[in-house]
């Protein structure tokens, strides 16, 4: 997939696009691994999105999804690790010294059914939000008869720009988890599999 990154004006700021084989896409769908460039309008790579294959189980406590987030390429600066929660989607934003700075929590019901999907980004004891990642509503056409996504990302203006980057890289691995079809099915992965 190719993804266009744009400001809440509209104007384009990035081009991400997923490096893998066809094999990778068709066999592992969603759950596959990639590697994923992000380049500005110059088309200078300036953030690389590393994901591992993993499996998908809230049973499976010890496998679940992580994203080492690196910009320039060859220099992590964060991560996104999945935390085990039996009814909630959960990630922590680490910095580069695995440090968790903040936490994802999504709904119970990853559900957008005429509405956004809202992924709170909060503190790290998640007792006041202050940011979110959000699956907008597309419309019930384009829904059902595309995977084409519009997600949006709010964020303190003073938060670390490394930061910032790592809840970027959250909000490509939310649409890889929740949101991208299954093979050629046209379901859904969510928290209760």
């Amino acid at each position: 997939p190719i993804y266009v990154v744009r400001t809440s004006m509209g104007q384009k700021i990035f081009h991400a696009k997923e490096e893998n084989d066809c094999c990778t896409r068709n066999f592992c769908g969603s759950l596959r691994r990639f590697n994923m460039k992000i380049t500005d309008n110059a088309g200078t790579e300036v953030i690389h999105l590393i994901r591992p294959c993993k499996c998908a189980s809230c049973f499976c406590p010890c496998c679940l999804q992580e994203l080492e987030v690196q910009s320039p390429p060859g220099n992590t600066i964060g991560y996104v690790i999945q935390d085990w929660h039996a009814c909630l989607p959960k990630f922590s934003i680490q910095n580069v010294s695995k440090e968790t700075v903040l936490k994802v929590v999504g709904p119970c019901l990853v559900c957008n059914c005429c509405r956004d999907v809202v992924f709170e980004v909060k503190t790290t004891d998640e007792s006041r939000s202050v940011g979110r990642i959000s699956k907008q509503w597309s419309g019930l056409l384009k829904e059902i008869f595309t995977d084409a996504d519009n997600f949006g990302i709010q964020f303190p203006v003073d938060l670390d720009v490394k930061i910032k980057a790592v809840l970027m890289g959250a909000c490509f691995l939310i649409d890889y988890i929740f949101f991208e079809k299954v093979r050629d099915q046209n379901e859904r992965m969510s928290v209760m599999q």
